[in-house]
């Protein structure tokens, strides 16, 4: 063997070991795309991937509240509940004001119910996964025994204009994501609260030994994942046009199995936002390939629950290495 194969040889094993390195949705997502390629080419026409995108922003916006959780070695399971909370904040009638109004109480159901989790969590030491779970269950069951006495109405016009509308040809909602996207990234990577974050996942105690204030920064991350709860139910809301009380009903697991795949994992404080929005995106598309091979629902959520499992040994695979 030559010195220049030996080289070559070198440099193909390192290629491998980043490929490998890679978090699964971006080899996931190449396997989705070449599937479309053979047995659905009309998925990948330019207009049906800008629909695929505009209809994967939601769960993108969710995926960065929920990449944030993890990286404390938290988790928000309330998503559902904040969307179906801040359909009927917006479309139910039952608050009164303008469409700003409405707006804002929206946001600010979003960072009470934060808070409200931040504080379980924080002060009583109770399991996140317990704890937003449980208040998810609340706020769903709080609105639909409201929405007895009022179904919900229109959205506001503002959500569906956001919703439904196109700059030069490129739906408006997934610009939104990616202006929220880029500097959550770059806010991570470069700023002092961003390092905190990542020390908390790597190390709790030795983060709280060193004067990091581990309580502030448990309410700021849950504070911002339900903000960004709240961000995904107004692209939902804006997208249907209206009320609804399945609306971000699947937004938890989803977003979950989502930042998984992506790459973000409990406690190693490794991970971008990148892989998870990728991964935010390659589900969506895998739903919607599942629908162009005629699957119904209940085939639909045998899938979901695969992925959610295969999330779940993936996650516990990198935690081993």
């Amino acid at each position: 063997m030559t010195l220049s194969d030996t080289a070559v040889r070198t440099r193909g094993l390192r290629l491998l070991n980043m490929a490998t390195a890679l978090p699964i949705a971006y080899a996931g997502t190449l396997i989705l795309l070449v599937c479309a390629y053979v047995f659905r080419p009309a998925l990948l026409s330019p207009l049906l991937l800008l629909l695929i995108i505009r209809q994967a922003a939601p769960l993108g916006l969710a995926v960065i509240g929920q990449s944030l959780c993890m990286r404390i070695l938290s988790i928000d399971l309330s998503f559902g509940g904040v969307a179906i909370g801040v359909s009927y904040i917006l479309t139910s009638g039952y608050v009164p004001g303008s469409e700003a109004v409405l707006i804002g109480c929206a946001l600010l159901f979003g960072a009470a119910v934060g808070l409200a989790n931040a504080f379980f969590i924080v002060r009583l030491r109770a399991s996140s996964v317990i704890v937003t779970l449980a208040m998810g269950l609340l706020l769903t069951g709080v609105v639909i025994a409201f929405s007895q006495f009022r179904a919900p109405g229109d959205a506001p016009a503002l959500l569906k204009y956001i919703g439904q509308s196109r700059v030069s040809g490129v739906p408006l909602a997934p610009l939104l994501w990616l202006a929220l996207l880029i500097p959550v990234a770059w806010f991570l990577r470069r700023s002092v609260l961003g390092h905190y974050i990542d020390a908390i996942g790597a190390n709790p105690r030795a983060a709280h030994a060193t004067g990091i204030p581990y309580g502030a920064i448990v309410v700021i991350v849950h504070v911002a994942s339900s903000l960004f709860a709240v961000f995904s139910a107004f692209l939902l809301v804006g997208f249907v046009g209206m009320g609804s009380l399945d609306i971000g009903r699947d937004l938890a697991l989803n977003s979950l199995a989502a930042v998984i795949l992506g790459g973000v994992t409990f406690g190693s404080g490794r991970g971008g936002v990148l892989g998870p929005a990728v991964a935010a995106f390659m589900l969506t598309f895998l739903f919607n390939l599942l629908t162009s091979f005629g699957l119904g629902e209940p085939s639909k959520l045998m899938l979901q629950g695969a992925i959610i499992a295969v999330a779940a040994i993936a996650y516990s695979a990198r935690t081993k290495t």
